[in-house]
């Protein structure tokens, strides 16, 4: 397990550092919201989840009932039905409880460069859990000290730090990218999303452009198997 673990967390230290600079504007921007450091290191680690938690803050002081508040962290959240259910082969090895805590660890990025990873070599649930360990560990400091700055940065997007969330992800796409073969996938996928993003409100776009471009990825499969 240590060997694994080891070279997971090691893989994911450039998405890691990343991570930081868009952690720092999310921290800045909790503190913004009278949001106490301790709430907020219990949110990174009960919730961990930077989609959700940015969308969570985004509610906090809107007046809206917690329900409503963990709906919506919910809907961004069911994408990783998706990305789980690509990694149940990895996690087979374990019973229910070691699945459910290793999953609590799965990230965009971790995910991302694991199943880049697999593709070269096999590699098991330990390997997603260091990267995830380790982006936590970034995405908690990370926003520790943007609250602890605080009022100091009024203004992050004069430094590009509100770039840094869509620089990552873009930087993920690219390593996930397979050829040919995945611009029909890709493209449903992120026409869904813009047109949901217009028509329906919260993000439910997530969601659709998710499920869309999954669906056209398994008929294409479906097509090429006939």
């Amino acid at each position: 397990m240590r060997g694994e673990f080891t070279r997971g967390a090691r893989a994911a230290v450039p998405v890691s550092l990343g991570i930081v600079a868009y952690a720092l504007v999310f921290g800045v921007l909790v503190a913004g919201k009278g949001i106490g450091v301790g709430t907020l290191a219990f949110m990174n680690l009960a919730v961990f989840s930077g989609s959700a938690q940015f969308v969570l803050v985004g509610m906090w002081q809107a007046g809206l009932p917690v329900w409503q508040m963990a709906l919506a962290a919910a809907v961004v959240n069911v994408r990783y039905f998706l990305l789980t259910a690509a990694i149940a082969p990895m996690m087979e090895p374990y019973g229910w409880f070691g699945r459910a805590w290793r999953v609590h660890f799965v990230t965009d990025e971790n995910w991302a460069v694991t199943m880049a990873e697999n593709r070269r070599a096999a590699v098991g649930a330990n390997f997603l859990l260091g990267g995830g360990v380790l982006v936590m560990a970034a995405w908690s400091l990370g926003t520790l000290a943007g609250h602890g700055l605080g009022i100091t940065i009024r203004h992050p997007e004069r430094f590009g730090m509100d770039f840094a969330f869509t620089a990552i992800f873009t930087a993920l796409a690219v390593t996930m990218w397979r050829g040919r073969g995945d611009i029909l996938p890709w493209a449903v996928s992120a026409g869904t999303a813009l047109l949901a993003r217009r028509m329906l409100p919260g993000a439910w776009y997530v969601l659709l452009g998710g499920l869309a471009g999954a669906m056209t990825a398994a008929l294409m499969g479906k097509r090429d198997s006939a």
